[in-house]
């Protein structure tokens, strides 16, 4: 008994009370944002160097938007909009398959296996997946495009959307689909009326972080589009080849924006969900 009683009052491990914790955090934290908010901050500079500041100006956006070379970012800009889009809605279409296979038919042979290959993108290395695309599609013939750099982001999508999808389905149980089918409702209407507006808040979430990821790539991108495709990340890599320019940093804020944004809007539709999930 006594034992039992100095396990209950023994204190719980806590992370944040070990000796040094929060210097190493602060230091990470600083390694991790202090070049996006030196980017952030010059990208504000009246200057034409990217060194010496001259002031506060919005003069770099302004030549983003109307400048020399607006009309190439705003090609690459509409390409990663539409691909994004794309990639992000048959990524959240095939993770809420994989999510409803994974957690809704029960125990079957190939279940661990199948869970690996979905998160299997999450653990190969980017530049190894893009390699393999590039072969992949040399292989059947495709000819690199807007098509491949689709296809090769709804592959590498589709873990990052199902995750959110799949633990918000594990967090409702199967009751509210039997007590409808025992409505005489029908499996797919059980799924359709009940089971999916309760999964909204996880599919919008896994959407947002598909779309953010798909928006936001870079290598992957940059091995399967071909010569004349060109993607927002593509395109600002071309230009850094030929030198940091200020208006290269007013792009890279604002694909910095978007990404906080969107990842924010995952993170709390999320967590609305749970909470409202808590609550019932």
């Amino acid at each position: 008994m006594a034992s039992k009683k100095y396990l209950l009052k023994a204190p719980k491990n806590d992370l944040r009370r070990l000796p040094g914790f929060t210097t190493v955090t602060l230091l990470c934290l600083f390694i991790l944002y202090a070049p996006l908010m030196v980017v952030a901050i010059y990208s504000f500079n009246a200057s034409t160097s990217i060194t010496n500041w001259g002031g506060w100006s919005l003069a770099w956006y302004g030549d983003v938007f109307f400048g020399p070379e607006a009309a190439k970012f705003q090609q690459a800009a509409i390409n990663s909009l539409i691909i994004a889009v794309c990639a992000a809605f048959a990524a959240t279409i095939i993770a809420t398959a994989a999510a409803v296979a994974m957690n809704r038919t029960g125990a079957f042979r190939g279940k661990t296996s199948g869970f690996m290959l979905i998160n299997l993108p999450l653990m190969v290395p980017e530049v190894v997946t893009a390699v393999a695309s590039l072969v992949f599609f040399s292989t059947i013939g495709f000819t690199t495009g807007l098509g491949t750099i689709l296809l090769a982001h709804i592959v590498f999508c589709i873990p990052f959307a199902y995750l959110p999808i799949s633990a918000r389905m594990q967090s409702v149980p199967d009751l509210y689909e039997q007590a409808a089918m025992d409505l005489y409702a029908t499996p797919l209407e059980a799924f359709k009326l009940v089971l999916l507006p309760i999964m909204m808040p996880g599919l919008m979430s896994g959407f947002l972080l598909a779309f953010i990821i798909s928006l936001d790539d870079f290598l992957i991108t940059n091995f399967v589009k071909g010569a004349g495709i060109e993607t927002l990340p593509t395109a600002v890599f071309g230009s850094v080849k030929q030198g940091i320019k200020p208006n290269i940093m007013a792009i890279s804020t604002l694909m910095l924006g978007v990404s906080v944004v969107f990842v924010s809007l995952s993170w709390l539709i999320g967590r609305a969900g749970q909470s409202q999930q808590e609550t019932k």
